[in-house]
């Protein structure tokens, strides 16, 4: 059972509410960089984010994604 199920809670600085994805530290924070967002611990290896912040995330890496599937042809 993943901590997202056990209840963990968003990992972006002053944002108390219950993660529902969770990813690699490196890419969330270049993801959520612009955004002006910044992550309670920047050691961590996974940080989980909430819907709100999950939804910035997509908007955010959906260009990268696009040029991933290019690349290799998908």
């Amino acid at each position: 059972m993943g901590k997202v199920k056990q209840g963990a809670v968003c990992s972006v600085e002053g944002c108390e509410e219950k993660a529902v994805r969770s990813f690699a530290t490196d890419k969330a924070r270049e993801a959520l960089q612009p955004t002006g967002a910044s992550l309670k611990d920047e050691r961590a290896r996974r940080t989980y984010l909430c819907q709100k912040h999950y939804k910035l995330f997509k908007k955010q890496t959906k260009k990268d994604k696009k040029v991933e599937k290019w690349r290799y042809g998908v």
